[in-house]
């Protein structure tokens, strides 16, 4: 998927597209002031101020076809240089150009564009006539505060994209329509996986029976493959007092994020923003030898963020996070190695998901402009990126540096996927922290009998849960592995009188092998039945007739398939079996 802000030539049409969305704008609501318009990687957008008026997604075809009549007029688009002063003047009328123009240094260069009867401060550059863009489409209308701020007004933003052939647009709208289908919101209310309560709270998703086993599968895959690195189990509390967090920073940098919880009894505590600190605290249990390193840790369990009302969508943002989460406490002569454990680790997870390959990394190092960011001795972070750029080399990852990206605590390797839409998401991460340990004074008897401080290797390999739903549910577009599947066998007798209780012998033998089954006993048709197994997306169909029962066999369509295929009953379970093991 292309990234118009990235594209050059993209990036001027769609800001000009922009301008012509205003220009329309002002001609259908005259009382209309523009606060700013800028490219975004999927096109553009525009926040406006329209007083008491509310522009509805029906009203976006009226702008678009004023759009097109601007357009046709094929004026000329001219750059204008006015001094501070000019501005001033020019812009007097528009309480939010005066904020812009206000904020600027004298001697800067100031510039507007001026189309037929619409003028704009902007620093452009822009295409040079209106006509120039004819291939548009407007996507979306929402709220935004002015300056992002949740104490100013809302204004509307209006979302568009603009392209230089017709065949591109039709093409990006195609690609929205299939995102349409793939959405996980719709995906997981038509499977059954999720849903929410008015009376939970939103942002608070609760897991049905089938989205449950996804979630439990993913939670003893990603145990599975770290156990083989020497990773335990741990599990701590949702909650904790507040003087945790402010030892590790956290308190400071999610002071606004904190859920506290108080009780007449004169508790004081805070639901966890993050599980680092918590674990911090079973390494400072008991005194650790040189000779215990490394030490590793590993928890699935909830998370808690104060997101803004507004923010919460879906699975993608939430209040109630639950965090697959690691972190290794070794000498400074392990790191090295802890890492390239954690990238194979990625690794491992991502392949058997058909993942792997189709991803970038990222060596997220510090604002070296900014220090003030940061926690940590600036000698232990060169100490960190340097290590962390040999581990990319060993291991052929490629990583690309990013400067400004790093976490509060130290350097990280993060891994950016493509999904099936390719949308990239950043999920797996490795981050070295000297900072954390020295924080709390955690620390271990080195050969010379001295106390010395650990490093802490934090690592997520999915994430969060919730997030890696909407990465599955949205890639695979409802219809999972066979085994992350919530039901793996879906099995319809031809007629219940005379199949079903061989059915039920079918189901019997593939329960006895774990192997998730229902068996639709319905009085309805054969065909109904059949269409509403492909429709739950359903791997494995098994229709038992006459045939099937008198020889011992079993017929099965797998799903997206029109094919019929006849095993016996012990051949289809080694199928099942060997496919589930594998992670075919």
């Amino acid at each position: 998927m292309i990234n118009i802000k990235e594209n050059e030539k993209l990036n001027v049409l769609n800001h000009s597209c922009a301008h012509l969305l205003a220009h329309a704008v002002k001609r259908l609501y005259p009382e209309a002031l523009f606060w700013v318009g800028p490219v975004i990687e999927d096109g553009f957008y525009y926040d406006i101020d329209l007083g008491d008026n509310v522009i509805k997604e029906e009203d976006l075809e009226r702008i678009e076809r004023e759009m097109k009549r601007i357009s046709k007029d094929n004026k000329r688009i001219t750059r204008i240089e006015l001094s501070k002063t000019d501005a001033l003047e020019m812009f007097k009328d528009d309480p939010y150009k005066l904020d812009l123009i206000e904020n600027m240094e004298e001697s800067t260069n100031i510039t507007a564009y001026k189309q037929d009867d619409f003028i704009d401060l902007c620093r452009g550059p822009h295409m040079e006539t209106t006509r120039d863009m004819r291939h548009f489409k407007l996507l979306k209308v929402s709220g935004a505060y002015f300056k992002g701020d949740s104490k100013n007004k809302m204004l509307q933003r209006i979302y568009g994209i603009c392209f230089e052939e017709e065949q591109d647009l039709n093409d990006y709208l195609n690609f929205l329509e299939e995102a349409k289908k793939r959405d996980h919101r719709r995906l997981g209310k038509d499977l059954d996986l999720f849903c929410f309560s008015d009376l939970v709270g939103p942002g608070l998703p609760l897991f049905t029976p089938k989205g449950t086993i996804i979630k439990d599968e993913l939670q003893k895959e990603i145990e599975k493959i770290c156990r083989k690195y020497g990773f335990q189990k741990v599990s701590t509390p949702h909650l904790a007092n507040i003087k945790l967090y402010e030892i590790s920073g956290h308190a400071a940098k999610f002071s606004e994020e904190l859920f506290h919880v108080t009780s007449e009894k004169g508790h004081e505590m805070v639901m966890k923003p993050v599980q680092c600190p918590h674990q911090t605290q079973i390494y400072a249990s008991k005194i650790r030898s040189y000779r215990d390193l490394p030490i590793r840790y590993m928890e699935s369990e909830k998370q808690y963020r104060a997101e803004m009302p507004g923010a919460v969508s879906g699975l993608s943002r939430v209040y109630a996070i639950t965090c697959e989460d690691g972190h290794s406490f070794c000498r400074v002569d392990q790191v090295k190695q802890e890492v390239i454990n954690m990238c194979n680790i990625v690794k491992d997870f991502y392949s058997n998901l058909g993942l792997w390959g189709n991803h970038w990394v990222s060596l997220s190092v510090r604002d070296y402009d900014a220090p003030e960011k940061y926690i940590g001795d600036p000698k232990d972070w060169d100490i960190c990126e340097k290590m962390l750029e040999e581990v990319s080399n060993e291991l052929g990852l490629n990583a690309k540096r990013c400067e400004g990206e790093a976490a509060l605590y130290g350097p990280k390797l993060d891994f950016m996927f493509k999904d099936a839409m390719g949308r990239e998401i950043q999920i797996p991460t490795v981050q070295l922290d000297f900072a954390t340990p020295k924080r709390f004074d955690l620390t271990y008897i080195n050969s010379d009998g001295e106390k010395e401080h650990p490093v802490m290797v934090h690592r997520a390999i999915l994430g969060s849960y919730e997030r890696f739903f909407v990465l599955l549910l949205e890639h695979f577009a409802g219809a999972f592995p066979l085994w992350l599947a919530p039901v793996q066998v879906n099995i319809i007798p031809v007629n219940n009188e005379y199949h079903l209780e061989y059915a039920n012998e079918i189901k019997d033998l593939l329960m006895n092998n774990e192997i998730r089954v229902e068996l639709d006993d319905r009085g309805e048709k054969l065909g109904y039945k059949m269409r509403e197994s492909q429709t739950n997306k359903i791997p494995y169909t098994l229709i038992l007739g006459d045939k099937e029962r008198d020889n011992n066999n079993v017929s099965y369509r797998k799903y997206g398939s029109e094919e019929t295929v006849t095993v016996t009953k012990d051949e289809f379970v080694s199928i099942i079996i060997d496919q589930i093991n594998n992670r075919k």
